[in-house]
Order: C-alpha cells, then structure tokens, then sequence
C-alpha cells in the first residue's frame, strides 16, 4: 500500500472539523493537518428542534471550503460524520439531504453508540498505555452537548455503557437562565447529576473501583492545556482538578475568555462541564483525570487505517461489543450454559457455510451476538419472550452498532421462537430495509437451527461436525445422550431454514461405541 491521504469532517454541536492523515503501513497514520469551524449547532438543536438557516448557510459554506481543500491535496478518502445535534433534529432528513446537495458530501449520521465507539477506538489508538490502563476499573467518559455517555471497563473487558440524558450545552440552555447567580446554577446542576449518576452507581458500579478516569471534553482539555502546556499527556490530579474547578465554577463566560483567553463559545460549556466531571470524580473517587486531545476524526482514521492494513490494533473491539452483550444478558438473568451452547452451535454452523450464505466478518458478529441475547426476554415475561426480547434490543444501547445492526439483532431475535414473516408483512409495522431483511432472514435460520439443538437446556449437543451434503446440511455429533427432543424440534423449526437456503438441516448422531 502506498502513502494516502484521509480526512475526517466531524459535524458537532459547538464545531465543525477536518482533519488530513497521512496513512501507510510503515508509519500506520499520524494527523497532518487539522482544521475547525466554530457553529454551534448545538443551541439551535436543543431549542428549537431544527438549525436556523443562517447557521445552515455557515455549515454548508464551511464544508465546501473543507471539500476544495481535500480536491486540493488530492485526498485519496474521506468520511463525514454528524452527532447529536444533527441526530436530534426533528427535520433531520430535510437537513441531511441539503446538506449532501449543496456540498457533494456524503454524511453519516452517528448513532449514539457509534459516535461513542468512535470516541473510545481514538482514545485506544492514541494512548499508548491503554492496554494497561483498563486492566483495572477504568471509566471512559464522554461529556457531550445533550447526554454523558459512561463506559465501565475492568479487567481488561467492556464492562457496560450507559448513556446519561444530562449534557454541558442542554444543561447550560434549560437551567443557567433560571438560576439566581453561578453559584446557583452550580447547586441545580450538580443536584441533578447527582440523581442521575446515583441509578448508574447502584446499577452498574457496584463495589467496583474505578481507578482511572478518561474524559473526552474539548472545553476541559483546553482550559488545562493552557493550565499545564508542558504535559504530552494531559493527565490532571484531584489536587489540580479542585483548583481550577475553584477558581472558574463561579465566573461567566466572559471572564473565562478573559482569564485563560480560551474562545467565547467553549467558555459558555466549561462550567457546565466541569461541574460534570466533578460529579463523576466524586462518585467514582478517583485520584484525578485523564484529559486526552482526541476526536472523533481520530477513531474514523483509525478504521480507515485498519482497513487498508496500515495498522494493527492490539486490542479487539469485536470483543468489547461481545462483553457488553454479554454484561445485559446476565443483567437479565439468562441461562449462561444455554446461550453459550447455542453460540457456539450458530457459529459453527455460520463458518462450515460461508459459500451458501456470502455473509461477512460483521454478519457474524451480529449472529454471535443475537446468540448470546436471545433469551433475555424470559426476564420480562415467560410467555411473551419473543416481543420482549425485542423490545429490550430495540431500547438497550450495545457499544458499536449502529441503529441498522441493532434493528436486525432485535428482529433475528424476536423471529428465533415466532413465525418468520415476509417482507411485504414486517414492512408494514418496522421500517426494516429489504437488504437487512435479507440478513435477518439468513441469520434467524442458523439461530433456529442452533437453538433447537439444545432446546432441553441440557446441553447435549455439543462440538458438532457441519457438513453440507446434496441437499443437506448435515449436523454430526458424537453422543450417547437420548437427542429426541432436539431432533424434533429441529425437523419443527427446520421450514425457514430449507426455504432461505434451500437446505435441509439434519441431526446426524453417532454412538462413542460405535467410533
């Protein structure tokens, strides 16, 4: 691979920003060159549910400028994003489709999950000491414009993500007009935050020790870029954290840019941000934060390096999406030895027919995953579990998704016990497109399939041999155990599985004695 040239366009809620990256597989990728645009969005979000034309005018003008400037550099790719202020518009297709026609731009719209995945593969990629860092509790924050997104790791695993509805921007919006001075709006805010973060706490933490702290804040960082220009690594003690948090909870806005010369619109959100990261340090008790100067642009040219094979990360992100899967499937209590039988049995089967069913790596990560939730709405309701399940999936954040993969693991999900409809049908109560219905349709088959092999609970089909055989797929395991009720479930549940595949699966059991 030859050196190429990235660029990130990331459209917040307080700024708009390109970075060039110089990508090859001997240097891997490394930043060139970064340009910003303050435009806050944000307010305009948040207040009046849509952008103002005037802002909509800069937005577009900006993003013409940063396109002349990739024709310029002959940009080998890009990527542009938007996040929260974007998503949460009520006329986001509306604005989304000016926006791609004035500019020639193609934007993506982040989900939650995928911005805050974003956020944690530049944090990954970017720090050195990662690996050892979350070792032991570690709590990867990131204060937003509209919620604070809380991610718990331990023992070198994603323990959960959980997204909190309080932000620095809607914050400062909703409560700084109906405070009485800054002291007031210090004791309003760090009230609520405190109610917020007490469910997180009971839930989540528990009697973990959360020993290092990681918050993706620009406001922060540059006040203590400023504060402590000498640092590589902007890691900042409770000692110095108090003391800045001291000298600025209570000033306006115009006496931060006064003081620290840092610009008018990020000193509007540094209180409201401190005032969070306060909160988070009380609860997590921890000896003070790291403040990495990190973006989301930095996580898009990560995956774009990766798949050119420029880098290779030591740390697996499939494997955080599956400990957090795994984390909400023992939140609601399911049987670990079932559903780790009936992984094992999907994928297996997903690997022996790769030829029939030209799916890919990501497909059957979303397999494994609806694997290991599938029985989560027993929880909720033993008669109702496929609906509930659904319901859980459609509403639980799982780190990495997107809103189309977290749509198609609901529905595979819901399908494994209830009749597989067609298309014409599901269309008409979900807005599941007709490719990922094609995805759901091959994966709720092999789920089936799997499923039924242990629909004792017992485990008694274990390290299956998949063959495909004329029109067959034959299922072999060495058993001496009665297999009745897994045989017939399987030939019960087989009809979806010979009408995607045009395959019939068959448990094929051969007696120890006779081996």
């Amino acid at each position: 691979m030859a050196v190429k040239l990235f660029a990130s366009i990331m459209i917040g809620s307080s700024e708009t920003e390109m970075k060039i990256y110089e990508v090859s597989p001997k240097k891997g990728f490394h930043m060139i060159d970064c340009m910003t645009r303050r435009i806050d969005l944000g307010l305009d979000a948040y207040e009046r549910g849509s952008i103002s034309p005037q802002k909509l005018d800069r937005l577009v003008e900006t993003l013409n400028e940063f396109g002349e400037i990739m024709q310029g550099l002959r940009v080998d790719s890009y990527r542009m994003v938007g996040t929260s202020a974007l998503r949460e518009i009520k006329t986001g297709l509306v604005t989304h489709d000016i926006i791609e026609r004035r500019t020639g731009l193609k934007l993506l719209i982040l989900s939650n999950t995928e911005q805050r995945f974003l956020d944690y593969k530049a944090i990954a990629s970017q720090t050195e000491s990662f690996e050892q860092v979350i070792k032991k509790g570690t709590a990867i924050v990131d204060i937003g414009g509209s919620s604070l997104q809380i991610s718990v790791f331990d023992k070198d695993k994603l323990i959960t993500t959980q997204n909190v509805r309080i932000g620095k921007i809607a914050t400062r919006s909703r409560f700084y007009p109906l405070a009485k001075n800054n002291e007031h709006f210090e004791k309003i805010l760090a009230e609520l935050l405190d109610h917020e973060l007490y469910g997180f706490e009971k839930l989540y933490q528990k009697d973990r020790r959360i020993n290092t702290l990681i918050a993706t804040n620009k406001e922060l960082q540059t006040l203590f870029s400023t504060l402590y220009p000498n640092r590589p690594v902007l890691t900042v003690t409770r000692e110095e954290f108090d003391s800045a948090y001291n000298s600025i909870v209570y000033m306006n806005a115009e006496e931060i840019t006064e003081r620290y010369s840092i610009p008018f619109d990020l000193a509007q959100a540094l209180v409201p941000s401190a005032i969070i990261c306060k909160g988070l340090l009380d609860m997590f008790e921890s000896d003070g934060v790291w403040l990495p100067d990190v973006s989301i642009g930095d996580g898009l040219a990560y995956d774009y390096a990766v798949a050119n094979k420029a880098v290779s990360s030591a740390h697996s992100f499939d494997e955080d999406i599956l400990a957090a899967s795994r984390s909400i499937a023992k939140r609601y209590k399911s049987h670990q030895p079932h559903i780790r039988n009936v992984e094992e049995n999907s994928l297996a089967i997903f690997d022996k027919m790769k030829k029939i069913h030209n799916l890919g790596k990501r497909e059957r990560l979303l397999l494994q995953i609806s694997a290991i939730l599938h029985n989560c709405g027993k929880y909720i309701s033993l008669t109702d579990v496929a609906d509930c399940a659904y319901n859980i999936l459609l509403v639980t954040e799982i780190i990495g998704l997107s809103q189309s993969e977290q749509r198609i693991v609901a529905n595979i999900i819901r399908f494994n016990t209830l009749d597989f409809p067609y298309y014409e049908e599901l269309s008409q109560t979900t807005n599941v497109s007709r490719e990922e219905y094609i995805v759901i349709a091959k994966l709720t088959a092999i789920l089936k399939a799997a499923n039924a092999l242990d629909r004792s609970h017992h485990q008694r089909v274990t390290d299956i041999r998949v063959s495909v055989k004329g029109d067959e797929v034959i299922l072999g395991v060495l058993s001496d155990k009665d297999l009745t009720l897994e045989r017939g479930t399987l030939e019960e549940k087989d009809s979806l599985f010979e009408e995607v595949y045009n395959l019939k699966p068959v448990l094929h059991q051969t007696s120890t004695a006779r081996k």
